[in-house]
């Protein structure tokens, strides 16, 4: 009667390694990967699951055992069917893990020799971010610019909470110079000063920074993303509103094009809110192309792609090139349209 592949299948898809599987789409990729497999080609001459990945042909246990050994003791990301950018991403990966882990286990108190303590980089460290940290925000200038009108709703909203980001970083930053000079005692209970020194020292974000703002790699693009975000957000108080934003500096980017629905919604008399759709086309343009702002919805820029690439030329995703994690898209036309 021959072999029951779709029961196979089922057993190897569903069952034995299906049933260890908890991701909807994982599994679809193990169901597809068995329904192009496990079939009547699998036993020609010519089949292979990958470039030199055959189903050996052996008549002992030992031609078998000797089949194995021939293998690569490590498989590329081609066998699984990903890019060769992910053997990158792992690799990448595993090294950040194992730095954070020396940085973890490594002494926290001064050492008795004759370099820099750790108490004076931190304080120069707080210094100067003292002193390139912009001042608290004036929010008269919002009632001027039109209190009731739903960009500037969604921008009272992401200066009230870049405010409160300059708050904390202002007083711990203060706290922590009187702690170094010895003004006020870094006691076991000044957890969030504790913390502060040694992820400071270490170039890292502090908890108490990272629980009211956002994650990065390293605390100096932390900080330069904080003054990159203000920049925006005072530009558009003081200058009037961008013709392009960065919507990757916003606290609530989906706020932001919610806020761009309402507007296109008020000036549509005839669209409801509830059936209007967001769309959206990627230029040819970069950021500093754009010379005006469209005659319906934003243009905004600052969005990544990671696992592919783009063909600028064509306006079509392209498979990642060799060594480029990420790939900046151009700038995008985000506007509503009435879906009813």
């Amino acid at each position: 009667q021959g072999i029951s592949w779709s029961t196979v299948r089922y057993m190897i898809g569903e069952v034995q390694y299906g049933g260890r599987v908890t991701d909807d789409y994982d599994k679809r990729l193990l169901n597809c990967f068995a329904r192009v497999w496990f079939n009547e080609h699998m036993f020609e001459s010519t089949f292979c699951f990958y470039t030199g990945y055959q189903i050996p042909v052996c008549k002992t246990l030992d031609q078998y055992f000797d089949y194995i050994q021939l293998l690569p003791a490590m498989d590329s990301p081609e066998v699984f069917g990903l890019h060769p950018n992910a053997d990158i991403t792992y690799q990448r990966n595993t090294s950040a893990d194992v730095l954070d882990t020396i940085t973890n286990i490594q002494p926290k108190e001064s050492g008795g020799g004759s370099g820099e303590t750790r108490e004076s980089v931190v304080y120069r460290t707080a210094e100067d971010m003292l002193e390139k940290l912009p001042p608290d925000y004036v929010k008269a200038r919002l009632v001027k610019m039109g209190a009731l009108n739903s960009m500037n709703i969604f921008l009272r909203q992401e200066i009230d909470r870049m405010q409160k980001v300059i708050t904390v970083v202002r007083t711990s930053l203060n706290d922590l110079k009187l702690a170094i000079e010895g003004t006020i005692v870094m006691s076991e209970a000044s957890k969030n000063l504790r913390d502060a020194l040694d992820n400071m020292y270490d170039a890292r974000i502090p908890q108490v920074w990272r629980r009211v703002s956002w994650d990065s790699s390293t605390l100096g693009f932390w900080f330069t993303e904080l003054l990159d975000r203000n920049a925006q957000l005072s530009a558009w108080i003081f200058h009037g509103r961008p013709k392009v934003f960065w919507i990757t500096g916003f606290f609530n980017p989906q706020g932001f094009l919610t806020a761009m629905k309402q507007e296109a919604t008020r000036a549509h008399k005839d669209w409801a809110l509830d059936k209007v759709a967001v769309h959206n086309e990627v230029l040819k343009l970069t950021r500093e192309e754009i010379t005006s702002s469209p005659a319906e919805g934003v243009y905004i820029y600052g969005l990544y792609l990671e696992g592919a690439g783009w063909d600028k030329r064509r306006s079509i995703l392209v498979e990642s090139t060799a060594k480029i994690l990420f790939v900046q898209l151009p700038v995008l036309h985000m506007y509503a349209v009435d879906s009813t």
